[in-house]
């Protein structure tokens, strides 16, 4: 006799966030909390603009409008933190 496992269902369900952490609940009932310093856009904001998010991607990623921000659940899953920016310096004439 087999036992068969839940089919995981990775799409958000809630966001929230401390001062601290950033926790994502998923459709299948888990919970990934993820370090807030990993993801600098929302370190920096208020609460009130980490608060302000929608869903995107059909549900698996997750859009702050306020701070154009997108992450995945693809992204906590992997434990994947913001990629770092690369700033390209103009030269002048």
């Amino acid at each position: 006799m087999g036992i068969l496992a839940p089919s995981a269902d990775e799409r958000v369900k809630a966001v929230r966030s401390n001062d601290d952490t950033l926790s994502v609940d998923l459709m299948d009932g888990r919970t990934i909390t993820v370090p807030l310093a990993w993801y600098p856009r929302l370190l920096n904001a208020t609460q009130e603009q980490r608060d302000r998010w929608e869903l995107s991607g059909g549900g698996y990623g997750i859009h702050w409008p306020d701070l154009d921000e997108d992450l995945s659940t693809e992204g906590f899953l992997r434990g994947a933190p913001a990629p770092k920016r690369q700033f390209i310096e103009a030269k002048s004439p």
